[in-house]
């Protein structure tokens, strides 16, 4: 998968010089040499689990995405059509385990979301690309690496080579924060999860392809736990009094991409079909 990326984006003669193939010291083996996925999740100096390396969201099966899309997933099994991995059922619609009847969705939004819902999945996405809001940049089907220190982590995403701080070293939110398309993110740890609380975001970065919407006074509430050296889940918790009934919850498997590193990546790359859009 990551070989066919690099032949899209036109950086396969860079491959070597971006460190794709990197053997990592600090990675456990099995007795053939290759990554063992399944050994316990490694430990910072804190004594707290290392969430450092480079993950991506595991990707929904064909029979679930048949249960949520049009035409039954026809066009994203083994891609969505972007030419990345197959994505998560929140990548596209962050409610799929909620039956439509028990949607916490405020009736006064569902007329406007079921119009976008089905464009959506009909309509081209387009040329040039906003920038990935939170929450939906976890469920993205392309990798993003962590990097972990005491006082601060860091989320760097391969897709449009953007990053995100979440800062533990006890700060508090900002009382009035600027409306940003990936907010101000504050963390803390509970046992082994990471608990990252973030707020100002822009309410019109929409939570899913589907596009369920949301207000200027969401919270989003990430958990990380690294459940083994290759194998994380985080759990999205969404409060938004303004625009849902009451909070959900959802959750993404997360798989390691181990002897490798992000590249640079750029949505409008090599892009040629805006000069042919009607406007």
């Amino acid at each position: 998968m990551r070989i066919r990326i690099l032949i899209l984006v036109g950086v396969a003669a860079a491959a070597q010089a971006q460190w794709l193939n990197i053997r990592d010291s600090a990675t456990p083996r099995t007795k053939d040499g290759k990554p063992n996925l399944s050994a316990p999740a490694p430990r910072a100096s804190n004594g707290k689990p290392d969430l450092s390396g480079v993950w991506q969201g595991e990707g929904a099966s064909i029979s679930e995405l048949m249960k949520i899309l049009p035409g039954g997933g026809t066009g994203v099994a083994g891609g969505n059509g972007l030419g990345e991995d197959t994505p998560p059922l929140s990548f596209f619609n962050v409610l799929a385990g909620v039956k439509p009847e028990e949607s916490p969705l405020r009736p006064e939004f569902r007329a406007a979301y079921e119009k976008r819902a089905a464009v959506a999945m009909t309509t081209p996405p387009p040329a040039l690309c906003a920038p990935p809001p939170v929450p939906l940049v976890d469920s993205r089907p392309a990798p993003f690496k962590i990097v972990q220190t005491p006082k601060l982590t860091l989320l760097l995403y391969e897709a449009d080579t953007v990053f995100r701080q979440i800062f533990t070293d006890g700060r508090k939110h900002p009382d009035d924060p600027q409306p940003s398309w990936l907010g101000y993110s504050v963390g803390h740890w509970q046992g082994d999860s990471l608990v990252v609380e973030t707020i100002g975001l822009i309410p019109f970065g929409p939570l899913d392809i589907f596009g369920h919407p949301h207000s200027e006074d969401m919270r989003v509430t990430e958990q990380f736990q690294r459940r083994e050296f290759g194998h994380m889940d985080v759990q999205v918790t969404i409060d938004d009094p303004k625009t849902y009934t009451k909070p959900f919850t959802y959750k993404i498997g997360m798989y390691l991409f181990p002897d490798t590193d992000l590249l640079e990546n750029f949505c409008t790359e090599d892009e040629k079909d805006a000069a042919h859009m009607k406007r």
